[in-house]
């Protein structure tokens, strides 16, 4: 009996045994425990069923708990549904037998399903403000996934859940309504960590790819740290434009090609705001078109076509918060001709420091005010340092313009946002200008005020500035609310390409960027004086005066007049409103040739004083010229001019570059002889003593576009009043 007992116990041990192998190994497969399942989802939450097929159960029994699979079954939450690929649960045997709540842990692999759906899902579970935003952000997208929970034992959900998967052909709209597409990547998440690797997106058509991007849960926001690179090839305007909050159309960018290698980090609000941004970036920058209209650059630079190209340039960026930090070096191309630039840009807010060392071997200069020009294919560099505010000012701590000998160097230049200038501390310039001639002078600010010395200047340019009538009395067009004295003492200064002043001495007043007061004086050779003033009175006229014991300098700057020889100058002016009433007189001087007055002689037969305006020359006592400039129109009231030879009466007007329009009466020096030895018997003056005698001139007409006058010239048999009344008082004024 016993031993039939101890047969009966080893074959139910092995039965067991078996069993326990055959449940470890291969387990069962049964239907019986799927109701109980959905009952205790459905206990946990009503919203969730669950559609199971055979359910497998397996049988661990180191840890003394069973492992029940499903394959294919299907959640399902108010009519939606997440296929799976496989359910699996681990539960505790001994609570399972106290009828207590018994799984551990479970593990869910998913099949691949709509990712909008997936969403969908989570509100109905749980919904939140996060969920529901980016519910609306996503608009399409495929997700895999394998979830591992675990559960207390109470039956609640630990922190401790794993989340793994990836996401295929993903699509949000972000809230400024730009689209983040094609977007794959892997995930992996645990609670309040999520990384995602391998990330490829496509954002306003610029492909992104990322190794890794971790994001922390961190109560109150998510922070965000990783990397991303873009692709070759990529138009990445969008892309900067996003970084930069800024669209590039806007900063004169039109085209824009790059690589970059970033990493990143910053916070992302539960209410989907970014904050605390830093960047750091290596970036290959293959091409940049800036297009746009720059009058200051178009001013120095003659072949600048409004347009700039950046070529192969290595660049460094980091952004942290606002401020922002360039460093790079390339090619740049104005007009397609490529020159080397190296720079360094640091912001904060809208404030820009920055630094660039510039070669401009292939670039053109041209600096008008000192008649400089580099031309192409010569070497030469620019330094630049400063300070740029956004719609404010840029103030230059330091320029250096290097051209072989040449040296132009300004430190402390601040120019408001039209490029005009505040002020300057000091300009040194060394250097050979286009008229050969050597310039060699220093500009020092003083306080408020400035002194400029030197041993020698070509003031050409600004000479001519300071007598054009329409400039208002301000030397050069580019101060802005100009309010300061400047000294000067100069060596040598050229007006012309021949002659020049020695000594130049004498100050200027600006007022509002106008020059109000100057008292000029210098010498030519042989000692001969030059003055030159302008007074502001309390009519607010300015009255402008220049004297010359040298005149041939100052006449010959009209092209009209060939061959001026000696005599002196006075000419004074009044101005107010913009309106100036002038007078010129120039004492003592021998004229060549004037074609128009060469052409009136030859019309009107008077072929001998002709041959000598263009021979030897005709000498003059004294010419006086009274004239008007109103509004770019020059009104000239009475230009009476008297010599041995000849005599000119004229009146009219000038419209610069459009229409000149004279009248007058010219007789021969023999007419005159006779009036003169004639007085007082005027009635001999006209009729003559013999027959057919009389008085007799010319009277002419010049009218027309300044390439295209005409000329009629009409003799005349008697003088007119006023030309015998002007003859009388030159007379009695020279005796």
């Amino acid at each position: 009996m016993f031993k039939k007992t101890i047969i009966i116990f080893l074959y139910i041990l092995i039965f067991i045994l078996l069993s326990l192998v055959y449940l470890t190994y291969f387990g069962i497969e049964t239907k019986r425990f799927n109701q109980a399942i959905k009952e205790k989802i459905l206990e946990n939450n009503n919203k969730i069923n669950i559609e199971l097929n055979k359910v497998k159960i397996v049988l661990n029994p180191v840890n003394f708990t069973i492992a029940v699979k499903t394959k294919n079954p299907d959640i399902i939450v108010e009519n939606k549904k997440i296929n799976l690929k496989k359910i699996s649960a681990n539960l505790s045997l001994g609570a399972l037998f106290k009828k207590e709540f018994s799984i551990k842990n479970a593990k869910i692999s998913t099949k691949e399903n709509n990712l909008k759906e997936i969403l969908d899902v989570a509100r109905i579970i749980q919904n939140s403000p996060q969920l529901f935003i980016i519910d609306k952000m996503i608009k399409a997208g495929r997700v895999s996934a394998d979830i591992d929970f675990n559960f207390d034992d109470k039956g609640k959900l630990v922190k401790n859940y794993n989340i793994k998967g990836l996401v295929k052909d993903g699509k949000v709209r972000l809230l400024n309504k730009k689209n983040i597409s094609k977007i794959n990547l892997n995930f992996d998440i645990d609670d309040k960590k999520y990384l995602l690797e391998n990330l490829i997106i496509e954002y306003e058509k610029v492909k992104i790819s990322s190794r890794k991007i971790k994001i922390n849960n961190k109560d109150n926001f998510f922070l965000f740290e990783g990397d991303f690179s873009s692709f070759k090839g990529s138009n990445n305007s969008n892309l900067l434009t996003l970084i930069l909050k800024n669209d590039l159309k806007n900063l004169g960018i039109d085209k824009l090609n790059f690589t970059s290698n970033n990493n990143f980090s910053f916070k992302l609000s539960k209410k989907i705001k970014v904050s605390n941004l830093k960047i750091n970036s290596t970036i290959d920058l293959h091409n940049l078109i800036y297009k746009k209209k720059n009058d200051f650059l178009k001013k120095y630079i003659s072949n600048y076509d409004n347009i700039i190209e950046l070529v192969d340039h290595k660049i460094e960026l980091s952004l942290d918060k606002k401020k922002l930090a360039i460093k790079g070096n390339g090619k740049f191309l104005i007009d397609n001709n490529p020159d080397k630039i190296n720079y360094e840009v640091k912001s904060n807010k809208d404030k820009y420091n920055f630094n660039s060392q510039i070669e401009l071997n292939n670039v053109p200069l041209k600096i008008k005010l000192f008649n400089y020009i580099k031309k192409e294919k010569v070497n030469s560099s620019l330094y630049l340092e400063g300070l740029y505010e956004k719609n404010k000012k840029t103030y230059l701590k330091e320029i250096y313009l290097k051209e072989a000998e040449n040296g132009f160097k300004i430190k402390g230049l601040s120019l408001n946002q039209d490029y005009k200038i505040n002020f300057i501390e000091e300009i040194s310039l060394n250097f050979l200008n286009e008229n050969k001639k050597k310039n060699k002078i220093l500009l020092r600010k003083n306080k408020k005020n400035y002194e400029l010395s030197g041993k020698s200047f070509d003031g050409t340019y600004l000479l001519n500035e300071l007598l054009n009538s329409e400039n208002e009395g301000n030397p050069i067009n580019i101060l802005n609310k100009f309010n300061s004295i400047v000294k000067i003492n100069l060596t040598k200064v050229f007006i012309d390409d021949v002659n020049y002043l020695n000594n130049l001495s004498g100050i200027l007043k600006f007022k509002k960027s106008n020059l109000k007061t100057a008292d000029l004086k210098a010498h030519f050779p042989k000692n001969r004086k030059l003055t030159f003033t302008i007074k502001t009175n309390q009519m607010d006229e300015k009255i402008t005066t220049l004297f010359s014991e040298y005149a041939k300098p100052l006449v010959q700057r009209y092209k009209f007049i060939k061959g001026f020889e000696e005599g002196n100058i006075d000419f004074q002016s009044v101005k107010k409103q913009n309106i100036s009433n002038s007078q010129l007189k120039i004492y003592d001087f021998k004229l060549k040739e004037v074609p128009a007055l060469t052409k009136i002689l030859t019309l009107a037969s008077l072929q001998g004083i002709a041959d000598l305006l263009t021979g030897e020359g005709i000498r003059f006592n004294e010419f006086d010229m009274k004239f008007k400039n109103e509004k770019k129109v020059m009104t000239i009231e009475e230009v009476y001019a008297i010599g041995p030879a000849i005599s000119v009466l004229m009146d009219g007007y000038v419209q610069p570059n459009e229409l000149i329009s004279l009248r007058g009466t010219l007789v021969p020096a023999t007419t005159l002889n006779k009036v003169v030895g004639s007085i007082p018997f005027l009635g001999n003056i006209l009729v003559g003593k013999k027959v057919g005698e009389g008085v007799f001139g010319v009277s002419f007409k010049i009218k027309g576009p300044p390439k295209n006058l005409k000329t009629t010239v009409n003799p005349i048999k008697t003088l007119t009043p006023r030309f015998i009344t002007r003859t009388l008082e030159k007379i009695k004024k020279a005796n």
